[in-house]
């Protein structure tokens, strides 16, 4: 393996020879300077890990020589060292994208841990990583085959997605591997947990969490009655939990979070049912029964969310909220530009209500289009483009704006998605709905053992087309795929996100009340 090469410049280098020593018998070479002049020249020369300059130099000083080396080699780290603790000559440094500062007189050890944090940074924390997840593999299993609860196994999810981030960047592929067994025999499992306790839930036989159709009434209705401001309830549709501790980062910048939770989505975990839910506070089979004219059912023509601020508005009255509000849907890049561009006048509203569909947008086009597939091959690169997309999104002005007027935020969604692999076979009539993940009607064929039936529908508060309808959802990572055509239908779907059946990442999702720094 080469030897880490540093290059040295200092106007005074031959008092330095001890430190160059001391780094030499460490296995690092070192190259020197004694001018700004002549580090650039060896930097354009020869390739070099690391750069220390002086910042006090004759003629070209290193503040001069680190604005020509960065310019050219904007990823070569560059350490300032300086007798002068002055504020401006700090910030001049550090505005031109120093990896560290260090002030005279500097020791051996100064300059050894600037290195290994420099250019041994991501192996230590990958290895720590590594050592830090093994250490509580054994917790997590334990846990995942413990009779967890609801408000468990949302913990156990999120240390799960915690394991996933903080590994993701790391280049031992087989912890990522052991991770990924992990988190998919916990899938399995909490699969099986929602089959037995899912119709309790809906039926209020049980304590259950808080689901779409309680999340206004548990997290928003609440925090109306404390603000004086404006409150705005952000709606990200499709948005899962590792992507929304992804983009947090961005959104702290502006906002502190005061409290960070998942709460359940209702099946199906679709738009159709699940976020109607949630703005109606109903579930879908009552909000057909109280509002026929607000729902569509799936086999009718037309969109079947086009009434959701109908739906907030009569479940505001019926919490005695009597407010003034707003709905607003964002499709495209138009509308966005158009939204932040009226967010002024929003601020006459008590409360705004913006649904965000981009997530779900680029989930049925990475299934449906080669390059957004190969961009979003698996999990993580579907984080990064998500992230990409928010970090330049108008969305995100719109947040910088309820920033701005320190109004408080909710950003929730209404489903999330998984990563689908299993083909599960299912026969059904022509009428049979399209979804992969969950299906209903008269007729259908397939192995009990391996999907979550519901022969009575309105049991879970669902509606039926006819007596015999029945509703089966798909678990952990499968799929449903009709015999006929097998192969092809198959291998289009395999490794796709999809929602609207059982998993953690489809059920388990974001909601978040943010206030503004």
């Amino acid at each position: 393996m080469d030897k880490t090469t540093i290059l040295w410049a200092d106007d005074e280098i031959d008092l330095l020879k001890p430190h160059i020593m001391f780094l030499e018998q460490k296995g690092y070479e070192v190259i020197t300077a004694n001018s700004g002049s002549d580090a650039i020249d060896l930097v354009h020369d020869r390739h070099f890990d690391i750069v220390f300059l002086d910042e006090q130099m004759p003629g070209i000083s290193g503040i001069e020589a680190l604005e020509v080396i960065k310019r050219d080699y904007p990823n070569l780290p560059v350490v300032m060292i300086t007798k002068s603790e002055e504020e401006r000559i700090m910030e001049d440094a550090i505005g031109s994208n120093i990896a560290d500062y260090l002030i005279k007189p500097v020791n051996p050890n100064q300059i050894l841990l600037s290195l290994k944090r420099n250019l041994e940074n991501r192996k230590l924390r990958d290895e720590k990583s590594s050592m830090g997840y093994q250490q509580e593999f054994r917790k997590i299993s334990m846990d995942i085959n413990n009779n967890l609860g609801f408000a468990e196994w949302v913990e156990v999810f999120k240390n799960l997605v915690r394991w996933e981030l903080e590994l993701q960047k790391s280049t031992d592929e087989g912890i990522k591997q052991i991770l990924a067994d992990q988190k998919q025999e916990a899938d399995t499992i909490f699969t099986r947990f929602v089959e037995r306790n899912y119709i309790d839930w809906i039926q209020g036989r049980a304590d259950k969490p808080v689901m779409s159709h309680t999340l206004v009434r548990d997290k928003l209705i609440p925090l109306i009655d404390d603000s004086d401001k404006p409150i705005f309830f952000i709606v990200i549709d499709n948005l899962r939990y590792d992507q929304w501790k992804s983009i947090l980062p961005i959104i702290e910048n502006y906002f502190r979070v005061e409290s960070d939770d998942a709460y359940y989505s209702i099946l199906p975990t679709t738009t159709q049912y699940a976020r109607n839910a949630l703005f109606a506070g109903l579930m879908p089979l009552e909000i057909r029964r109280r509002y026929p004219k607000w729902w569509v059912d799936e086999e009718d023509e037309g969109t079947k969310n086009q009434f959701e601020g109908e739906l907030f508005g009569e479940q505001l009255k019926r919490f005695g909220k009597n407010i003034k509000y707003s709905y607003n849907k964002v499709l495209n890049l138009q509308a966005g530009k158009k939204l932040y561009e009226q967010m002024p006048n929003l601020m006459q509203n008590k409360v705004n209500a913006i649904v965000y569909n981009f997530v779900d947008m680029l989930s049925h086009a990475r299934t449906e289009m080669e390059i957004i597939r190969e961009l979003a091959e698996d999990e993580q690169a579907y984080r990064s483009l998500m992230y990409s997309w928010f970090e330049h999104s108008s969305l995100l002005d719109m947040m910088r704006f309820i920033a701005e007027k320190h109004c408080d935020m909710i950003i929730t969604t209404d489903h999330g998605s998984t990563y689908v692999k299993n083909p599960v076979k299912i026969l059904g009539d022509r009428e049979v709905n399209t979804n992969l993940r969950y299906k209903y009607g008269k007729n259908l064929k397939y192995n009990p053992k391996e999907v979550f039936e519901v022969k009575d529908p309105e049991k879970i508060f669902l509606p039926k087309v006819n007596l015999s309808t029945t509703y089966v959802f798909s678990g952990a990572g499968d799929f449903f795929a009709y015999p006929n055509n097998y192969n092809y239908y198959v291998s289009y779907y395999r490794n796709t996100f999809q929602h609207g059946g059982i998993s953690m990442n489809e059920i388990l999702i974001p909601v978040a009340h943010l206030k503004a720094k």
